[in-house]
């Protein structure tokens, strides 16, 4: 997601989190990783939508309310990873996830910060 904020001009909110990365160094990280879930559940949404179920029948497979539902794809709400999964059942999908390694600079980073 870093390079989606790095390949559009930069604007107000991208000096912000520029700001708060000096301060706060991985805050950045805490941003790009927000975008993620924000597109996830964007998708899951669209996919909703596409397939012709209401947000109440999603909530009813989930055993949940609608206005839970609306939160989820709002992003009202932080959403835990099983939530998400029940959710992606409920549209006849699933979740996958995968751990994406960081530089070699960075595991030494983190190593020397843990020593």
């Amino acid at each position: 997601m870093a390079i989606r904020r790095a390949s559009r001009k930069r604007d107000f909110l991208d000096q912000m989190i520029a700001q708060r990365e000096a301060r706060s160094p991985g805050f950045g990280k805490g941003v790009d990783a927000a975008l993620h879930r924000r597109e996830l559940l964007r998708a899951l949404a669209k996919t909703r939508r596409e397939i012709g179920l209401s947000q109440n029948d999603v909530a009813t497979k989930m055993d949940t309310s609608q206005p839970a539902i609306a939160k989820i794809e709002s992003g009202e709400v932080d959403v835990r990873a099983s939530t998400l999964e029940r959710f992606a059942g409920a549209l006849g999908g699933h979740i996958e996830y995968r751990f994406v390694p960081g530089s070699k600079a960075r595991a030494k980073e983190l190593k020397a910060a843990y020593a």
